[in-house]
Protein backbone atom coordinates (compact mmCIF):
# COMPACT_ATOMS: atom_id res chain seq x y z
CA UNK A 1 0.00 0.00 0.00
CA UNK A 2 1.34 3.41 -0.92
CA UNK A 3 2.18 6.04 1.68
CA UNK A 4 -0.71 8.25 0.51
CA UNK A 5 -3.21 5.38 0.83
CA UNK A 6 -1.89 4.65 4.33
CA UNK A 7 -2.48 8.29 5.35
CA UNK A 8 -6.01 8.14 3.94
CA UNK A 9 -6.76 4.93 5.85
CA UNK A 10 -5.30 6.45 9.04
CA UNK A 11 -7.51 9.53 8.64
CA UNK A 12 -10.58 7.34 8.09
CA UNK A 13 -9.87 5.47 11.30
CA UNK A 14 -9.41 8.67 13.30
CA UNK A 15 -12.05 10.97 11.80
CA UNK A 16 -14.40 8.49 10.17
CA UNK A 17 -15.31 8.12 6.54
CA UNK A 18 -16.79 10.95 4.50
CA UNK A 19 -20.24 9.41 4.95
CA UNK A 20 -19.77 9.16 8.74
CA UNK A 21 -18.68 12.80 8.96
CA UNK A 22 -21.69 13.83 6.90
CA UNK A 23 -24.06 11.88 9.17
CA UNK A 24 -22.65 13.65 12.23
CA UNK A 25 -24.10 16.94 10.99
CA UNK A 26 -27.63 17.19 12.36
CA UNK A 27 -30.45 19.24 10.87
CA UNK A 28 -32.65 21.47 12.99
CA UNK A 29 -35.59 19.11 12.41
CA UNK A 30 -33.56 16.12 13.63
CA UNK A 31 -32.42 18.04 16.71
CA UNK A 32 -36.02 19.08 17.49
CA UNK A 33 -37.26 15.49 17.28
CA UNK A 34 -34.29 14.23 19.31
CA UNK A 35 -34.97 16.77 22.08
CA UNK A 36 -38.69 15.97 22.06
CA UNK A 37 -38.21 12.21 22.44
CA UNK A 38 -35.63 12.73 25.16
CA UNK A 39 -37.80 15.20 27.08
CA UNK A 40 -40.94 13.01 27.04
CA UNK A 41 -38.87 10.19 28.49
CA UNK A 42 -36.96 12.25 31.05
CA UNK A 43 -40.04 14.03 32.39
CA UNK A 44 -41.74 10.68 32.93
CA UNK A 45 -44.60 11.43 30.56
CA UNK A 46 -43.80 8.44 28.33
CA UNK A 47 -41.83 5.64 29.95
CA UNK A 48 -43.64 2.66 28.44
CA UNK A 49 -43.36 1.80 24.78
CA UNK A 50 -45.01 -1.59 24.52
CA UNK A 51 -41.83 -3.56 23.83
CA UNK A 52 -38.80 -4.29 25.93
CA UNK A 53 -35.86 -2.02 25.30
CA UNK A 54 -32.99 -3.79 26.98
CA UNK A 55 -29.93 -2.27 28.53
CA UNK A 56 -27.40 -0.87 26.09
CA UNK A 57 -23.74 -1.46 26.82
CA UNK A 58 -21.41 1.44 27.44
CA UNK A 59 -18.18 1.91 25.54
CA UNK A 60 -16.09 5.08 25.92
CA UNK A 61 -14.87 4.76 22.34
CA UNK A 62 -18.29 3.93 20.86
CA UNK A 63 -20.54 6.28 18.91
CA UNK A 64 -22.18 9.21 20.67
CA UNK A 65 -25.87 8.89 21.55
CA UNK A 66 -27.18 11.23 18.87
CA UNK A 67 -25.24 9.49 16.10
CA UNK A 68 -26.25 6.04 17.37
CA UNK A 69 -29.91 7.13 17.38
CA UNK A 70 -29.62 8.37 13.80
CA UNK A 71 -28.14 5.03 12.78
CA UNK A 72 -30.86 3.18 14.72
CA UNK A 73 -33.56 5.33 13.10
CA UNK A 74 -32.09 4.62 9.66
CA UNK A 75 -32.36 0.86 10.30
CA UNK A 76 -28.68 0.08 10.66
CA UNK A 77 -29.01 -1.89 13.92
CA UNK A 78 -31.34 -4.76 13.13
CA UNK A 79 -29.45 -7.33 15.21
CA UNK A 80 -28.99 -5.27 18.35
CA UNK A 81 -27.43 -1.98 19.24
CA UNK A 82 -23.65 -1.96 19.65
CA UNK A 83 -22.07 -0.36 22.73
CA UNK A 84 -22.22 3.44 22.70
CA UNK A 85 -20.79 6.35 24.67
CA UNK A 86 -24.26 7.45 25.87
CA UNK A 87 -26.28 4.27 26.49
CA UNK A 88 -28.83 5.87 28.85
CA UNK A 89 -29.58 8.70 26.42
CA UNK A 90 -29.96 6.29 23.52
CA UNK A 91 -32.24 4.00 25.55
CA UNK A 92 -34.37 6.99 26.60
CA UNK A 93 -34.67 8.22 23.02
CA UNK A 94 -35.72 4.80 21.75
CA UNK A 95 -38.35 4.46 24.48
CA UNK A 96 -39.55 8.01 23.79
CA UNK A 97 -39.88 7.38 20.05
CA UNK A 98 -41.60 4.01 20.34
CA UNK A 99 -43.71 5.24 23.24
CA UNK A 100 -44.91 8.28 21.31
CA UNK A 101 -46.15 5.97 18.54
CA UNK A 102 -48.04 3.83 21.04
CA UNK A 103 -49.47 6.65 23.12
CA UNK A 104 -50.55 8.83 20.20
CA UNK A 105 -52.67 5.90 19.03
CA UNK A 106 -54.15 5.51 22.52
CA UNK A 107 -54.71 9.26 22.88
CA UNK A 108 -56.48 9.28 19.51
CA UNK A 109 -58.77 6.41 20.50
CA UNK A 110 -59.68 8.27 23.69
CA UNK A 111 -60.40 11.48 21.81
CA UNK A 112 -62.54 9.70 19.21
CA UNK A 113 -64.46 7.87 21.96
CA UNK A 114 -64.96 11.17 23.84
CA UNK A 115 -63.16 9.79 26.89
CA UNK A 116 -61.05 12.95 27.03
CA UNK A 117 -60.20 15.92 24.87
CA UNK A 118 -57.08 16.80 22.94
CA UNK A 119 -56.71 19.92 25.08
CA UNK A 120 -56.45 17.78 28.23
CA UNK A 121 -53.60 15.81 26.70
CA UNK A 122 -51.85 18.91 25.42
CA UNK A 123 -52.11 20.39 28.93
CA UNK A 124 -49.97 17.50 30.21
CA UNK A 125 -47.27 18.41 27.72
CA UNK A 126 -47.57 22.13 28.49
CA UNK A 127 -47.33 21.57 32.25
CA UNK A 128 -44.03 19.73 31.68
CA UNK A 129 -42.79 22.46 29.27
CA UNK A 130 -42.62 20.06 26.33
CA UNK A 131 -43.40 21.41 22.89
CA UNK A 132 -44.62 18.82 20.42
CA UNK A 133 -42.89 19.28 17.02
CA UNK A 134 -45.10 20.53 14.22
CA UNK A 135 -44.60 17.40 12.11
CA UNK A 136 -45.84 15.16 14.93
CA UNK A 137 -48.82 17.44 15.62
CA UNK A 138 -49.80 17.36 11.94
CA UNK A 139 -49.53 13.58 11.87
CA UNK A 140 -51.61 13.33 15.05
CA UNK A 141 -54.32 15.65 13.67
CA UNK A 142 -54.55 13.52 10.53
CA UNK A 143 -54.85 10.36 12.63
CA UNK A 144 -57.69 11.89 14.67
CA UNK A 145 -59.57 12.86 11.50
CA UNK A 146 -59.04 9.37 10.06
CA UNK A 147 -60.26 7.65 13.24
CA UNK A 148 -63.30 9.93 13.47
CA UNK A 149 -64.26 9.11 9.89
CA UNK A 150 -63.91 5.38 10.62
CA UNK A 151 -66.12 5.78 13.70
CA UNK A 152 -68.71 7.74 11.71
CA UNK A 153 -68.73 5.12 8.96
CA UNK A 154 -69.32 2.34 11.51
CA UNK A 155 -72.13 4.35 13.09
CA UNK A 156 -73.80 4.97 9.73
CA UNK A 157 -73.45 1.32 8.73
CA UNK A 158 -75.17 0.23 11.98
CA UNK A 159 -78.07 2.62 11.51
CA UNK A 160 -78.86 1.35 8.00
Amino acid sequence: MSRKQQRIEETKRNAGSRNDRKLKKYSEKFNTMFEFYLSVYRTGLITFCGVGVGEIESNPTGAEGKYAFREYDNGRYKNGIPPTRHPNILRGIIIGKKGWGLWVDQYTQGIVDWTFTKEEILEEFTSRKIEIPEALMLEWDKLIIKQKSIRAKKYLDKSN
